[in-house]
């Protein structure tokens, strides 16, 4: 094989190669809520989980609103030690109605400071909430994680209508009826969730949540990263003449 044809030939594997382990980096780590479903009507745990996603800054500072149109009547915070929660109530327009009698103010938004996630690490919030609303749909958590550089990433996006993710996505509650199948769920939520609004962030629009797996899609792109360069190697081996028989 003339020379400059494999190098030409190898020089494309290369490329090809480079574009899919590019294709294969597994996706930056967004805020979630875990669980990421519920049982409607009821009472649940939930853990905000925040990363910190900059290289040289520290998260001192998160925030999360509930929402506005679906209040849940009682909400406790698990102390988190080095964090300081301040909590913000609003008065409900209809009281609701609970085992303890009815509730005319919920909480509307939950802020902890004082604390720091460093670069590469994690932070999980927890609080307990309910009775969550008594229908399925889907509940919308708008977030707000502040940095010590002063940059504030804004954790309110809605999944796109076609099923992908946006930049910045909030974490969403799915309410699913036990022994209801989650397969196929709908992506349409109530008009009470669509219409969720809170006081200074901008209103979020209702969709069902894209789950994602790191630890699936890191050792994936590791199996795809192992078996480009075995073809790299492969294809070099078999074109690359032996120096025995060179003229």
């Amino acid at each position: 094989m003339n020379p400059r044809t494999m190098r030409r030939g190898t020089f494309a594997v290369l490329s090809a190669g480079i574009v899919l382990l590019a294709g294969a980096a597994p996706a930056s780590a967004h805020v979630t809520v875990n669980p990421d479903s519920a049982a409607p009507g009821g009472y649940s745990t939930l853990t905000f989980r925040v990363p910190d996603e900059q290289s040289d800054a520290s998260t001192v500072k998160f925030e999360v609103a509930l929402p506005a149109d679906e209040p849940v009547a009682q909400v406790s915070i698990k102390p988190l030690p080095g964090w300081t929660v301040t909590t913000t109530k609003r008065t409900l327009s209809t009281p609701v109605t609970t085992d303890d009698g009815k509730i005319t103010t919920a909480v509307s938004r939950i802020v902890w400071t004082g604390g720091k996630i460093q670069p590469g690490q994690f932070q999980e919030f927890e609080i307990s909430a309910g009775p969550l609303p008594d229908h399925d749909g889907t509940m919308v958590f708008k977030a707000l994680q502040t940095y010590d550089n002063g940059q504030v990433v804004r954790w309110i996006d809605a999944p796109a209508s076609d099923g992908t993710e946006p930049e910045h996505p909030a974490p969403v509650l799915r309410l699913v009826k036990a022994g209801s199948s989650t397969t196929g769920t709908s992506t349409a939520t109530s008009p009470a969730v669509t219409a969720t609004k809170d006081a200074g962030t901008e209103q979020a629009a209702a969709g069902s949540p894209s789950p994602h797996d790191g630890t699936a899609r890191l050792l994936g792109g590791g199996a795809l990263a192992v078996a480009v360069l075995a073809v790299i190697l492969a294809f070099v081996t078999r074109v690359r003449p032996s120096r025995s028989n060179r003229p």
